[in-house]
């Protein structure tokens, strides 16, 4: 006879709630909030690029400031914003990719582009306003992102 009282089975590891094994996630991509900020960071960024091809062709689409306090001139402005557009569309790839290193750096190269969009309110404002909210949502999404 044999004096076993109950199952024999393994108990579930540690922290675990059911015991099952967890199903691999696919790290190679992201999803939510993060896809969302890393399309808006490819998209807005070649539309910087643009931004800044017109004023290097000093295109006729800015308003003329003759007093401003920031006052570069309009090809200035066009070459700073063809840069750091190339450089968000660029790490906005990367945080589509899943790249941790992208996110940290998008929020940086963001930041540089709100900050060059404020400073050039003045010569194209309607456009300034909407690439400021969206590049604070930006990093809005790419600063509260977790790993599960």
């Amino acid at each position: 006879m044999s004096s076993s009282v109950g199952p024999t089975a393994t108990p579930p590891p540690a922290g675990s709630r059911t015991g099952a094994a967890r199903a691999p996630q696919n790290k190679g991509w992201v999803s939510g909030m993060v896809l969302f900020a890393g399309v808006l960071m490819l998209v807005g960024g070649i539309l910087e690029v643009f931004r800044g091809i017109m004023a290097i062709a000093e295109d006729d689409v800015f308003v003329s400031t003759p007093r401003y306090v920031f006052r570069f001139d309009l090809t200035s402005w066009g070459w700073i914003h063809l840069v750091i557009g190339a450089l968000i569309a660029l790490v906005g790839f990367f945080v589509i990719k899943g790249a941790a290193w992208a996110r940290i750096t998008g929020i940086f190269l963001v930041s540089l582009g709100l900050i060059g969009n404020f400073l050039d309110l003045p010569y194209y404002p309607l456009w300034s306003l909407v690439t400021i909210a969206l590049d604070v949502f930006v990093i809005w999404a790419l600063a509260v992102y977790r790993e599960d």
